[in-house]
């Protein structure tokens, strides 16, 4: 779970390092979002995020700060197709040098590709790596949902408007 919660931190802040070409936001709903982690036991995880307008922004303010404050690095490109990031960044005194790749639309789809290399991996896990996020646009959120909720694999519910709670899951500088 905890490493659930690191990669979507994670993909976050490569989606928020972002902000000097600033990313559109996402069209308000649902959103079915798989993780593929190559070479993983668990290879695959998938989650609902539902958002609007106000959660997206929301999401860029609270982690744009974070990738501020620990990338050295952060070269940003819009391309034909979507959005190019390159950054180097430190956590908990590991060095991520890290390329994402942004293709597709936010009305209906995209696909997130993050190439990563770290100089000291957490143990169990791989100096590279390739994280891909692949996000597709359900409809209207549940009833029972706000904007923020994130259902998580096992049904485990939190909502991202909650930042305080994932950044303490990340390790200290």
């Amino acid at each position: 779970m905890r490493l659930t919660v690191m990669c979507v931190a994670a993909l976050c802040a490569s989606a928020a390092a972002a902000d000097a070409v600033e990313l559109p936001t996402r069209k308000a709903g649902l959103w079915e979002l798989t993780m593929l982690r190559a070479g993983s036991a668990t290879p695959e995880v998938t989650m609902q995020h539902c958002t609007d307008e106000a959660t997206d922004k929301q999401m860029t303010a609270n982690f744009s700060p974070m990738a501020k404050q620990n990338c050295a690095k952060n070269d940003n490109q819009k391309t034909t197709t979507g959005y190019v990031t390159d950054s180097v960044c430190s956590f908990g005194g590991s060095t991520l040098t890290s390329h994402s790749e942004i293709i597709g639309d936010f009305n209906s789809g995209y696909t997130m590709t993050v190439t990563s290399s770290s100089d000291k991996p957490p143990p169990g896990m791989p100096p590279n790596s390739t994280v891909m996020l692949q996000a597709k646009w359900l409809g209207a959120c549940g009833a029972d949902q706000r904007p923020g909720d994130i259902v998580m694999p096992g049904g485990f519910r939190m909502n991202i408007k909650d930042m305080e709670k994932l950044k303490g899951l990340l390790p200290k500088q």
